[in-house]
């Protein structure tokens, strides 16, 4: 049996906005500036689900850098520690998070090939949810939590809420490869 580790994100209604940015000057809450309301394309999404399932159903391997080109629409082959290199010249790179952008994690001795997620949800300025495959072997994480734990603020390392409530080892970034479209 396989598990998918889904959480479901909190938004603020419409009708609410005025009041939550009024709040945020006093209550420390998120600038409403900070916070994306954006979503990933749920088309893709759905098509990317439909066929990490299917690849599970079969016995086969789910890896995140077929599920993060499909509901990204980034379209680069190879390992995922290639991705930010590979993107150099084809797609627009950022060292801050967007909606629909892939977070490209660097090389290490625990994660030799890389990893490749894709934003979600930007909650503020230093928090993130994502969704990517194989964090946890051969499942698809939805709305998985990351911190930034950088030194200088840049999204350079990262934690990863690998259980409800609990954050990992820290993790190098290369930065986020923004998708076609997206307004560089």
């Amino acid at each position: 049996m396989t598990i998918q580790y889904s959480r479901k994100s909190w938004r603020i209604a419409p009708f609410m906005c005025v009041a939550a940015l009024a709040l945020s000057a006093c209550a420390g809450a998120p600038r409403m500036e900070e916070v994306s309301h954006a979503s990933i394309d749920p088309v893709r999404e759905a098509m990317a689900l439909r066929e990490a399932s299917a690849l599970r159903a079969k016995g086969q391997r789910v890896w995140c850098v077929p599920f993060a080109r499909n509901v990204s629409g980034i379209n680069i082959r190879g390992n995922a520690h290639t991705w930010w290199g590979k993107a150099k010249n084809s797609f627009d790179q950022s060292h801050k998070p967007a909606v629909g952008a892939v977070m490209s994690f660097r090389s290490t001795p625990s994660m030799p090939l890389g990893h490749v997620a894709v934003v979600s949800e930007i909650v503020s300025q230093d928090r993130i949810l994502i969704d990517h495959a194989n964090w946890h072997r051969d499942q698809v994480s939805q709305g998985m939590a990351v911190i930034d734990v950088s030194p200088k603020g840049d999204w350079t390392a990262v934690r990863l809420e690998s259980n409800p409530d609990a954050f990992g080892s820290v993790y190098p970034i290369n930065g986020f490869i923004l998708p076609p479209n997206s307004g560089g």
